[in-house]
Parts: C-alpha cells; sequence; structure tokens
C-alpha cells in the first residue's frame, strides 16, 4: 500500500461519509478523534468497528463513553437493523493505514518500511505535508520520507523515550 491520502476517500463509500462525519463531530465534543471506521453487513445486522484516539492513553472508560454516545446515532443511521459495535483504541503498535492517520500520531515513535531502502526507518515522528513525514531517531538525525516509498508503517513506542 501507498500512502497517497487517497485511501480513507477510496476506502469509504458516499452512503457512509455523513455517517463518519457525524460521528466525527460526537466524538470531537468528547475530545477524542476518530481514527477508523470500518462497517460491514452480516445476515441482517451491521458490524461497526472504530478506532478513536485522544493523543494520550484510551482505557475502558473513553472506549464506553463513545460507545454509549454513538449508538444511538447508528440507531437512528441504520434503522431496525440489529447493530454490533466495536470501540477501540490504536493498540500499542498500531499499523497506520492512511496518510491522514500520520497527523494524529506527532510526537510518537514509528515505524515505516521504505521501498526505496527496503528495509525499516524508525524514530519519533517530527511532522507531516502531503508529500511525506519527517522523523527523528534517536541520534537526532532527521529522515524525510515521502509518501510513495513508504510500503507499511506502524507505531513504534520503542522510539519513545
Amino acid at each position: 500500500m501507498r500512502y497517497t491520502g487517497k485511501e480513507a476517500a477510496e476506502s469509504e463509500n458516499d452512503e457512509f461519509a455523513s455517517l463518519r462525519e457525524s460521528l466525527q463531530t460526537v466524538l470531537k465534543g468528547l475530545e477524542l478523534s476518530l481514527i477508523e471506521l470500518v462497517i460491514s453487513r452480516h445476515r441482517g445486522s451491521v458490524q461497526v468497528k472504530i478506532v478513536i484516539y485522544n493523543g494520550t492513553a484510551i482505557g475502558t472508560n473513553e472506549c464506553s463513553k463513545a460507545h454509549r454516545t454513538i449508538l444511538p446515532r447508528l440507531e437512528l443511521f441504520f434503522g431496525n437493523q440489529d447493530i454490533y459495535l466495536e470501540v477501540s483504541s490504536p493498540g500499542i503498535d498500531r499499523l497506520i493505514k492512511t496518510a491522514e492517520e500520520f497527523t494524529y500520531y506527532i510526537g510518537r515513535g514509528v515505524r515505516c518500511y521504505s521501498t526505496e531502502i527496503s528495509d525499516w526507518k524508525a524514530g519519533i515522528l517530527e511532522s507531516i505535508d502531503e508529500n511525506g513525514i519527517i522523523i527523528k531517531t534517536k541520534d537526532g538525525i532527521e529522515n524525510d520520507i515521502k509518501f510513495d516509498v513508504i510500503a507499511k508503517a506502524k507505531l513504534d513506542p520503542s522510539q519513545e523515550v
């Protein structure tokens, strides 16, 4: 996968764009960000998985508060269908799935597999722009990594001091 920034828009069909915006607004009121929304249908029921983040550790209290707050919106959106809702944190070693997702992790440790060097580059995520990211290694070296050479990226808490 290349991190072009288009993945989120392409992976989500227009039917759910308004739901995503609505959930983002509600979660923003709880001082949470919606990182990922996955909706699937199975035998008359709807499974909704969301990943939330607030810049610090997400615990069961934040997940349950988000669950209680957004479930009524999902019930309105999906009508009388059975809804299974799963709310979680990004996790300690989350795979970063889109270019946009990097914005949530500035100041956190990341590891990126670069096709340019066929190896991993790791460090603290310093900044992001439309072309790529800058990470700073433990030795203080800054690496500018373009999105078009990132094959895989994930959070890496071992990089954090």
